[in-house]
């Protein structure tokens, strides 16, 4: 396993590009994946988006409940009307804080490294983290917010 470095810049190509489907979980997409976690781990970070590392595929982490959890070909299917503010950072943009408002709950369909699909309803941290990673997979950043 190995820590990437994280792309930063807020202009930078690879963040700013939908990022392509998984067609299938290779040894490739779970060598990644155990990269992500151990470069997300030593980042201290709530999560990481595949293009942060300079992947431009579907594939992110999301700590949910305390756990890192990867999720492959995210889809947020459902958004709750209600929604907060929260002041949110990001690995990708150092030193730079923004107010996001966003859904306190969302219900995302997603694969997980065995192949599975799943699907999870996500309240409030969870779901925002979610979403924030969900952004990155489809080159939105939160500078996109102000």
């Amino acid at each position: 396993m190995t820590v990437l470095p994280i792309i930063k810049g807020e202009e930078t190509e690879v963040l700013r590009t939908k990022a392509a489907t998984v067609l299938q979980v290779t040894k490739e997409i779970l060598k990644l994946i155990k990269n992500m976690e151990e470069t997300v781990k030593k980042a201290e970070g709530l999560g990481l988006a595949a293009p942060q590392i300079g992947q431009s595929v579907r594939v992110c982490l999301v700590m949910l409940h305390g756990k890192m959890t990867p999720m492959i070909n995210p889809e947020i299917t459902w958004r709750s009307e209600e929604a907060t503010v929260m002041t949110e950072g990001c690995l990708s943009l150092p030193k730079i804080e923004v107010e996001v408002t966003r859904p306190v709950e969302v219900i995302v369909k997603y694969t997980n490294k065995k192949g599975q699909e799943q699907e999870r309803r996500l309240h409030d941290l969870d779901a925002k983290v979610m979403q924030h990673e969900f952004d990155h997979l489809n080159g939105v950043l939160i500078v996109d917010y102000q």
